[in-house]
C-alpha cells in the first residue's frame, strides 16, 4: 500500500505563494503516476496537476503558467509550487497517486490519496 502526508497549506493573500508537499511510503514512488486534485466548498472535485513516472506533466487550464508540479524521488515527494493565488483556487487540496504510465485528470484513475491540506486565498 501507498500512505500519502500533504504538507504546506495555509493562509495567504491574493498574489502569494504557497508551495504544497507530498510525502509518499513505500519503495515504489518511482514508478507512481503523482497528481494533485482539489475541491471548495460546493463543488467537485477537480484534477489541478499531475506528473507521471517518467517527468511528464499536465496542468487544468485554470493554473497553467501559475502552478508547477514536481517531484524529488529521493525523496519520495511531490511538489504543487502555487504563484500568483487567486480567491478562486481557495479549496482543500488533495495528494493522489495512480500506478499508471502517463498523467490522468481522472480522479477514479487514483487508487491513492491523502488526508488533504487546506489553501485559503483572502482578497
Amino acid at each position: 500500500q501507498v500512505q500519502l502526508v500533504e504538507s504546506g497549506g495555509g493562509l495567504v493573500q491574493a498574489g502569494g505563494s504557497l508551495r504544497l508537499s507530498c510525502a509518499a511510503s513505500g519503495r515504489t514512488f518511482n514508478i507512481l503516476n503523482m497528481g494533485w486534485f482539489r475541491q471548495a466548498p460546493g463543488k467537485e472535485r477537480e484534477f489541478v496537476a499531475g506528473i507521471s513516472w517518467s517527468y511528464a506533466t499536465s496542468y487544468a487550464d485554470s493554473v497553467k503558467g501559475r502552478f508547477t508540479i514536481s517531484r524529488d524521488n529521493a525523496k519520495n515527494t511531490v511538489y504543487l509550487q502555487m504563484n500568483s493565488l487567486k480567491p478562486e483556487d481557495t479549496a482543500v487540496y488533495y495528494c493522489a497517486a495512480a500506478r499508471a504510465r502517463n498523467t490522468t485528470p481522472r480522479a477514479d484513475e487514483y487508487a491513492y490519496w491523502g488526508q488533504g491540506t487546506q489553501v485559503t486565498v483572502s482578497s
